[in-house]
């Protein structure tokens, strides 16, 4: 007799050595339960998540949401999605901090190979300020962890300067199944009052006065006049190192004001058409594409498409591309700019963004109610981290149109939308 079961079973696959340097997919399988995910972890093995439907999935990122989420019926939904797996098709809302926790996982990808740590600081402490988690939650996400680590392993030693940041990691601490090497910061938080408007006769706590310094005796301030000038001397050859400091900060400060000041006006966002395409000969997922954005000659920019497209379907498409990025090989590949696409949570469907049929070859895409300034340079998007900054608040709304923060995007024909109204996605 044969029995047939609806539970999700999937099979996942990663070398014991990748599995022992990745905490986030250490506590996934941890959580997960063994009734519903085999873990095969040999010495050498390539990443891969087999699903029942017989579709296997190959890429970090999307392996964790879908064990996460759907894959597994959204067992862990609740503790590791923020719950909104479950309703993601019930509410923008929902779709919107999914999407949220997606682009902060690539965030933390990009920054993985960055040497210095010190931008993506700034853009967290801005970040943080007003926000308990990195995505809409009221507990960690995936998102939270992937960039905790990644904090944590590489930019301890900045952690007293962010502070926001270092009560962010402190809420991990109490979780047994995720260790995150983060030290206290001594006085860094004071215990929190809580007013509910119905007190009487408040008293708030005040510091205790420090205690003055005893007086010294004749001799001892007869005798200590020469010591006094000495400690005066050291303080005057000092002076110059507390002065770079106080500069030093002053210039961090002004850093992470401008990281949080950062809006879609810095990003060149164009219409452009696709002259050519062919599939890249080294790379099975990339396409090679000459297009034209407004300029003397196309670009050439490489995407990551073909598990989504036909060449066919590409050849003559009009799509929208993000130009002032910093010219890169792509598996020996010259690429000079992204085309954007809107893609759900889990990486399985993606959909070019679509420039209205009558707007202009190489027209600047703009957004409502915010300045349309000159873009930014190349090297300073690269330098500055602009577009990760920006990056995680364009999304997809409702009727599938692309806005940044809820501002909508504005060309001479209309809005930029994606090619089939993914609704709730983000784009990137």
């Amino acid at each position: 007799m044969k029995v047939y079961s609806s539970a999700a079973l999937g099979t996942l696959t990663i070398s014991a050595g990748d599995l022992a340097a990745d905490p986030l997919l250490q506590l996934v399988c941890k959580r997960a339960s063994s009734l519903q995910l085999t873990v095969k972890s040999p010495k050498k093995a390539t990443l891969s998540l087999e699903l029942p439907s017989g579709k296997t999935l190959t890429q970090r990122n999307a392996i964790i949401r879908c064990i996460c989420g759907m894959g597994l019926h959204n067992a862990l939904d609740g503790t590791l999605l923020g719950g909104h797996m479950a309703a993601v098709s019930a509410s923008p809302v929902h779709a919107m901090a999914i999407a949220s926790i997606s682009s902060w996982m690539s965030v933390a990808d990009h920054a993985k190979k960055d040497a210095s740590l010190q931008p993506l600081m700034e853009q967290l402490e801005a970040h943080l300020e007003t926000r308990a988690f990195l995505s809409p939650s009221a507990t960690c996400t995936v998102a939270d962890v992937d960039v905790g680590v990644l904090v944590a392993n590489k930019a301890k030693e900045l952690l007293p300067s962010f502070p926001n940041v270092h009560r962010w990691l402190t809420a991990f601490l109490g979780d047994n199944d995720i260790a995150l090497p983060v030290e206290p910061i001594a006085n860094s938080h004071s215990t929190p009052i809580f007013f509910y408007g119905n007190e009487e006769n408040v008293v708030l706590p005040q510091k205790k006065a420090a205690a003055p310094p005893p007086k010294p005796d004749a001799a001892a301030e007869k005798g200590g006049k020469q010591q006094q000038q000495q400690q005066q001397q050291q303080q005057n050859q000092k002076g110059g190192g507390k002065k770079d400091k106080k500069a030093g900060k002053q210039q961090q400060q002004q850093q992470q004001k401008q990281v949080a000041s950062w809006d879609i006006s810095a990003l060149d966002i164009r219409v452009g058409m696709i002259l050519k395409v062919w599939p890249h000969p080294e790379a099975e997922k990339l396409f090679c594409e000459e297009i034209d954005v407004g300029e003397d000659a196309p670009r050439q920019i490489a995407s990551g498409l073909r598990p989504f497209y036909k060449q066919e379907d590409l050849d003559g498409r009009r799509v929208v591309v993000l130009c002032n990025l910093k010219a890169r090989n792509l598996v020996g590949f010259p690429s000079h700019g992204m085309v954007l696409c809107a893609s759900n949570a889990d990486h399985t469907a993606v959909e070019t963004m679509e420039p209205p049929a009558d707007a202009k070859i190489g027209e600047r895409v703009t957004f409502e109610g915010i300045g349309d300034g000159d873009p930014e340079p190349e090297n300073k998007i690269a330098k500055k981290k602009v577009f990760e900054a920006v990056a995680p608040d364009l999304k997809t709304n409702a009727e599938g149109v692309c806005v940044w923060k809820a501002a909508v995007s504005v060309t001479s024909a209309g809005p930029i939308k994606a090619s089939k109204g993914m609704a709730g996605a983000q784009v990137s």
